[in-house]
């Protein structure tokens, strides 16, 4: 690649990453409920982005189908350590989290109740509720989930009534 054309990329890039970091970190945090797990992949998947030194064509949507294999990743490894450590330790001892201050009490157990409401949730449904809450066009969505633009509405009310159900009747089937 020649100087002017690295340059142009680069000031492509940086645009790019200005517009876009905090709604794919955003995006990452919601899906992981860890915000360093979210920051590091957003982070890898910008990095691969320029390692890769030009822009696809749906740039946001290859950006978010990277950081969620990335994410899948990293969630199957911690999972396989995770694994392994107690198994190497017998049983685990897990102590309780410290509290909440007293006036984050409702919004801890609100997060609380979301985040279990969409682990319970199928990932596409999960996944398309996360990223139209970010604001990712149907075009998008469809890129990035591999799925027909013109369902991506349908799909989505779905996934709404789906979210519903889990979060009001905890002990609703999957």
């Amino acid at each position: 690649m020649n100087a002017p054309e690295s340059g142009t990329f680069h000031r492509q890039f940086v645009l790019l990453f200005e517009a876009q970091f905090q709604r794919l970190y955003r995006y990452l945090d919601r899906l992981s409920g860890d915000p360093d797990l979210a920051a590091d992949v957003a982070q890898d998947a910008f990095v691969r982005l320029y390692q890769r030194g030009a822009l696809p064509e749906q740039p946001e949507a290859w950006l978010v189908s990277v950081a969620m294999n990335l994410f899948r990743n990293v969630k199957s490894s911690r999972a396989r350590r995770q694994r392994l450590l107690t198994l190497s330790r017998s049983e685990g001892v897990v102590g309780d989290p410290p509290p909440q201050p007293d006036r984050a009490v409702e919004d801890s157990e609100s997060r609380i109740h979301v985040r279990a409401a969409l682990d319970r949730m199928p990932a596409r449904e999960r996944d398309l509720l996360l990223l139209s809450a970010e604001g990712y066009s149907y075009r998008d969505l469809a890129a990035v989930l591999g799925l027909n633009e013109a369902s991506v509405g349908t799909l989505l009310a779905r996934a709404r009534r789906a979210f519903r159900k889990c979060y009001e009747d905890p002990n609703a089937p999957r």
